[in-house]
């Protein structure tokens, strides 16, 4: 895949930075794979310190919610951070601070150890939007839906091998898939220290960092203030809500509506990666010469309602095809959306501010991701198993209506 993606990307501009590019597909390739490796033992993990698969549930959606807070709380940091001080060192302090965080859940021996492990991993998963900025700042304004697709498409191949060795990795322990997450964490870090170059020109660099810039609370308020990105931020936090309730329930789901073993949740999480695969590959180029980003984050949209539909019909008569069909519409509708979204936030704002506005992009998710697992949980406790699926058909025709406003806004 990466050989395809380079020999594809050695044909267009000639202007974007190959090293930095090689770099930033690795990295992302491995981050999607360290993340992605954990997803199907982390509801083993949390079994010895539940007293019922309800209460399990709740703990599983909890630890997904806090995640989500520390990065809500740090990304638009970092993000400034990087405005300031580059891209590069901002990145491999955050790639350290997540293997550590891995390790410490991985060891575990008591609830308040796994709620460490994931604060610490929280905290430096909000470099995400050093990531998307460090992209940014390489790729030609113009082409960067494009690149973006790509990017999404190495991540996916790290997001579909991850589930699936994770679940053969806990054969051996359940704590192993997450050794190895920090293992392959800690290979991203000697990677970028050795071959990551700095894309963030000090000319285009923030002259000045102010604590203004690192509340998470303020910077949100500012972005939300630009007239023409509200539209389009209002649709990302109602699409990030039930997908983080997904990601939330998912394991716990199959566990207890088909009886799946870890090894097969890994392989239906891989379903998603695969998908990004497919459609950045084949199907986002052509949808590139015919529709907008807009248009795109659209048809993406539609895709996850219909999916959610097969998988709220699955949970309701418990037939797993359905579940799988479900998940591969929602899987061509999540690798298509994001690549749009990121592509119509970065074309936004200039180069000093790509930091800010992923941050503060990050931010906006990582809050409904707060928002959407705690609800997620409550009611897939309380109203069945099928109600996740059936808050996200509401929310996300919410998001087309909203987006449609966006567009409405920049025409």
């Amino acid at each position: 895949m990466f050989k395809f993606s380079l020999l594809k990307l050695q044909n267009t501009e000639q202007t974007v930075d190959k090293k930095a590019l090689i770099f930033g597909l690795m990295s992302v390739f491995l981050c999607g794979l360290g993340f992605s490796i954990i997803g199907p033992v982390v509801p083993y993990l949390v079994h010895p310190y539940a007293h019922n698969d309800a209460n399990q549930a709740i703990i599983v959606t909890v630890l997904t919610a806090v995640y989500a807070a520390c990065v809500f709380l740090a990304a638009p940091g970092l993000g400034a951070l990087s405005d300031r001080y580059g891209r590069r060192p901002i990145l491999l302090i955050c790639l350290l601070g997540s293997s550590v965080g891995y390790i410490v859940f991985g060891i575990g021996g008591a609830l308040w150890v796994l709620f460490v492990g994931r604060i610490m991993e929280g905290v430096t998963g909000g470099s995400i939007s050093t990531i998307f900025a460090y992209f940014a700042d390489i790729i030609p304004n113009e082409q960067r839906t494009k690149y973006f697709g790509w990017v999404s498409a190495v991540t996916g191949v790290g997001i579909a091998v991850g589930p699936v060795l994770g679940g053969i990795l806990a054969k051996f322990g359940y704590s192993i898939p997450m050794y190895a997450a920090a293992f392959i964490t800690l290979l991203n870090v000697a990677f970028g220290f050795f071959y990551m170059p700095e894309s963030l020109n000090k000319n285009n660099r923030l002259k000045k960092l102010t604590l203004v810039r690192l509340n998470p609370f303020i910077q949100l308020l500012n972005i939300l203030s630009i007239k023409h990105l509200k539209w389009l931020l209002f649709s990302v936090f109602l699409l990030s809500i039930p997908n983080g309730s997904l990601q939330a329930v998912f394991s716990q789901f199959t566990i207890d509506t088909f009886k799946w073993q870890p090894a097969i949740i890994g392989l239906m999480f891989s379903i998603l990666g695969i998908q990004d695969i497919l459609s950045q590959g084949f199907l986002m180029p052509k949808l590139l010469l015919k529709y907008s980003d807009v248009q795109i984050g659209m048809i993406g949209m539609v895709s996850e309602i219909i999916g959610y539909s097969f998988m709220a019909v699955s949970a309701l008569f418990s037939l797993y095809p359905l579940f799988i069909v479900g998940i591969f519409l929602f899987g061509f509708g999540d690798s298509i959306i994001g690549p749009s979204i990121n592509g119509m936030l970065s074309k936004s704002v200039q180069a000093s501010e790509q930091g800010r506005i992923q941050g503060g992009s990050q931010s906006i998710q990582a809050l409904a991701r707060i928002i959407g697992p705690i609800i997620g949980g409550q009611i897939y406790v309380s109203l069945g198993h099928a109600a996740p699926a059936f808050m996200g058909i509401t929310l996300i025709a919410a998001a087309v209506f909203v987006l449609n406003r966006y567009k409405q806004v920049v025409i």
